[in-house]
């Protein structure tokens, strides 16, 4: 509503709530440039199932030109080094396409992984550190946060594809850090200790941090007067990282009052915000938003699935690369959103069909089972071809080659498998989790439902039976188990007791090793 608007407009006509109009004749909840850029990393990270800069590019691409994951089905604002950088990506595509006989029409779908090595993404120069490397950044560290080297680094990569400049690769990478720290359940005192950098140096991989990051890294942005001590919402990343650190730093513990303070700073308004809100959203979580912005977002069930989706995703990346036999040569199958499409050539085949249904997958239940069968070497470089169907009224199935999802929508309570603890005997965590045992009913945790973990907890013992009433008021089920709970969310469930925390999250991770929906069957699909 308020793009580009200077400080003083702001102090005569402050935001206090969210509103559309403005600079570009936005309806109220829809969403700019920075939430659409966003948008096309975190489909690319879950279509990819992996970090894939090239993908990431394409979509952005898409966005630039044809409105893919835009608000208003078009691009109506992007940045001038975003821009640049795509323009120049276009260019060596081209190029690439024709050095290496591609049809242009197939290259956005590049498959060989040996291809895709030898193309250069890095699309901006030194010099460029504009906030849009940052604007976008949340979808990696939410990825990748179980493995916080990755995550971090990651997360300056993704950025230095369109902005060149190492300021604007290490300001992704504290960023990201702080939002891994977040997801790993630290407190916002030890997220904002002015050591924070150096109590994690071991996630930056030896790499130092430019010193204008470090000084920000050492409380620049603890300035009580805000603006009138110095702080802007610039384009300039440096700006702009401390703009929305200081948001967050004297938000008073509320998410609302600190995106209005961003957004009230003046100038880059969107992107100030969009950057608070990636570390506050993170930290505050889901349900101390406020509710009735919510309810007014635009694609908000979209939006909620998508989130769902990078936690699930998440929680299955690994850094080694395990082949499942899907494709010798990439062993990430694409899936999305898009008309029927087949693409066929010495690089590549792939199918695209319309299966904008898998979006609701993780709110349903699921089991994957994936083929040990040897992949014929004709196959080699081909990605898998997907398609969704129904196979009956109660349960839907995403198919490959060799790979099904089964996703079982029945009510049936008989239907469901459980994991029920043959003994209550908690003389220590590793002999209570050696008295499991199997019931006929299944051994999917992403399938149990909020009476199923309240069973769970039951199991620990009679002590733990005072934390049952607030698995069940926050709805706590086999996902949100799976996905959610750490020892930040166990705290806030008044659960403080550290060794009760700590077999809970144990116990937890027990049943992610041994209990998953990830299941090997020698079933040809």
């Amino acid at each position: 509503h308020v793009e580009f608007r200077p400080r003083e407009y702001l102090r005569q006509h402050p935001v206090e709530d969210l509103i559309g109009g403005g600079t570009w004749g936005l309806n109220k909840g829809q969403f700019t440039d920075d939430t659409s850029m966003a948008l096309c990393l975190a489909n690319s990270l879950i279509a990819r199932r992996d970090f894939l800069p090239y993908d990431q590019l394409v979509r952005y691409k898409w966005w630039h030109l044809n409105g893919y994951m835009s608000s208003t089905g078009q691009c109506f604002d992007i940045g001038a080094a975003t821009s640049d950088s795509l323009h120049e990506f276009t260019r060596r595509q081209k190029e690439f396409a024709e050095k290496n006989s591609i049809p242009l029409d197939k290259i956005d779908y590049l498959s060989d992984e040996n291809l895709l090595k030898t193309f250069n993404v890095m699309c901006s120069e030194e010099g460029v550190a504009g906030n849009g490397a940052l604007m976008r950044l949340a979808p990696v560290p939410l990825f990748f946060y179980k493995y916080p080297n990755e995550a971090v680094e990651y997360s300056g990569f993704s950025g230095q594809i369109t902005h060149g400049d190492k300021k604007a690769y290490d300001a992704c990478r504290y960023y990201g850090a702080l939002i891994v720290a977040t997801l790993q359940g630290e407190t916002k005192d030890k997220l904002l200790d002015n050591d924070f950098y150096s109590k994690h140096i071991n996630w930056f991989n030896n790499k130092p941090l430019h010193s204008d990051i470090i000084n920000i890294a050492k409380g620049s942005y603890k300035k009580e007067r805000g603006y009138d001590d110095g702080i802007r919402g610039k384009g300039y990343i440096v700006s702009a990282l401390e703009a929305a650190l200081w948001a967050f730093w004297s938000d008073q513990d509320s998410f609302k009052i600190g995106v209005l303070a961003a957004v009230n700073l003046g100038d880059d308004t969107d992107t100030t915000a969009a950057i608070y809100g990636q570390l506050a959203g993170a930290y505050y979580g889901y349900k101390n938003l406020p509710q009735q912005w919510i309810e007014q977002i635009y694609a908000k069930k979209y939006l909620e699935t998508l989130s769902k989706w990078i936690a699930y995703q998440g929680q299955i990346w690994k850094p080694i690369n395990i082949s499942l036999n899907l494709s010798t040569e990439y062993n990430h199958p694409i899936i999305e959103d898009s008309t029927d499409k087949s693409i066929k050539d010495s690089h590549s085949i792939i199918k695209l069909n319309h299966i904008s249904n898998i979006i609701t997958l993780p709110q349903s239940n699921f089991i994957i089972s994936l083929d040990n069968e040897t992949s014929d070497k004709s196959q080699s470089n081909i990605y898998n071809k997907l398609s969704f169907k129904n196979t009956t009224n109660n349960k839907s199935t995403i198919q490959s080659d060799r790979t099904e999802l089964l996703i079982d929508k029945t009510s049936d309570k008989k239907q469901e498998k459980i994991i029920i603890p043959s003994s209550f005997s908690h003389q220590s965590t590793s002999n209570y989790w050696s008295t499991y045992k199997y019931t006929d009913q299944t051994d999917n945790l992403v399938t149990w439902s909020v009476d199923n973990v309240c069973q769970w907890i039951e199991s620990l013992g009679k002590n733990y039976y005072i934390y049952i009433d607030a698995f069940r008021k926050d709805y706590i089920d086999g996902f949100r188990l799976f996905t959610f709970i750490n020892q930040y969310i166990l705290t806030q469930y008044g659960i403080t007791n550290q060794e009760h925390q700590r077999n809970i999250l144990d116990g937890i991770q027990q049943l992610k090793q041994n209990h998953m929906s990830v299941r090997w069957s020698s079933r040809k699909v």
